[in-house]
C-alpha cells in the first residue's frame, strides 16, 4: 500500500477561497443594500411628491375658499345694507300718517280758550306750547289728551305762567303753557312690529272749528 502525501499549501488555498467568497458576498450585500436603499428612496420620493401635490391642491382650494368667503362677506354686507334700507322705507311707510293723526288729535282734543303757537316732534315725543285762557283750560286739555285720544299717551304739563306776550286780537290776560305727550304707534307701525294685519284707521276731522285748529295750521 502506497502512502500519498499532499505537499500543496491547501490551507492557504482554502483561506484564499474563503477570502474570495467573503469579498464576493460583501460585494453582493453592498449591491443589494444599494438597490434596497435606492428602492426605498424612490418610494419615499414618490410619497413626498404625492403629498406635495396634495398640499398644493389643498392650498389652492383654501385660496378659493378664502375668495368665496370674501365674496360671501361682501354679499352679507350688501344684504345688510339692503335690509337697512328696507327697514328705513318700512319705517317711513309706517310713520307717514303719524303727523296726520297728531294734528287730527290736537284739533279734536283742544278745547276752547286754548291757542297753540308751537308744535315740535322728536320721534314719538311731541312738545306743544301755547296760550290758555285759564289754568282750568290747560287741565281740561290734559284730561282730553289722557282720556279721549287713541293716539296720544302720557301727557304731562311742563310749565304754566302768565304770558308776557299774547296773540293778536286777544285783549284779555292769558297763561303761557308747555306740555309734552307721546304718540302711540300707528296701526301701520303696529302691523310692522307684530307682523299681523291691522285695520287702518283713517283720521277724522273734529266737529266744528276751534282756535287751536287755526293756530296749529299757521
Amino acid at each position: 500500500m502506497a502512502i500519498r502525501i499532499n505537499l500543496l499549501p491547501h490551507r492557504e488555498a482554502r483561506r484564499e477561497r474563503q477570502k474570495k467568497l467573503f469579498w464576493f458576498f460583501t460585494g453582493v450585500s453592498i449591491v443589494a443594500g444599494a438597490l434596497l436603499v435606492g428602492m426605498v428612496w424612490t418610494v419615499l420620493q414618490g410619497y413626498i411628491g404625492t403629498q406635495i401635490e396634495r398640499n398644493d391642491f389643498i392650498a389652492a382650494e383654501n385660496r378659493k375658499l378664502d375668495n368665496q368667503i370674501k365674496e360671501i362677506a361682501t354679499l352679507r354686507q350688501e344684504i345688510d345694507a339692503l335690509r337697512a334700507r328696507q327697514r328705513a322705507v318700512e319705517d317711513l311707510q309706517a310713520d307717514r300718517n303719524q303727523p296726520v293723526h297728531m294734528l287730527a288729535e290736537l284739533t279734536r282734543q283742544t278745547p276752547e280758550g286754548i291757542y297753540l303757537r308751537a308744535i315740535k316732534q322728536e320721534g314719538a315725543k311731541v312738545n306743544v306750547a301755547g296760550w290758555a285762557a285759564s289754568n282750568e283750560r290747560v287741565s281740561e286739555y290734559l284730561r282730553n289728551l289722557q282720556n279721549n285720544s287713541q293716539f296720544v299717551e302720557r301727557p304731562e304739563l311742563i310749565e304754566i305762567k302768565v304770558a308776557a306776550q299774547t296773540p293778536q286780537n286777544v285783549q284779555r290776560r292769558l297763561f303761557e303753557f308747555s306740555l309734552n305727550f307721546h304718540m302711540r304707534p300707528t296701526p301701520e307701525r303696529a302691523q310692522l312690529q307684530s307682523g299681523k294685519t291691522a285695520p287702518r284707521v283713517a283720521p277724522t276731522a273734529g266737529a266744528g272749528g276751534s282756535p287751536a285748529a287755526v293756530a296749529a295750521t299757521k
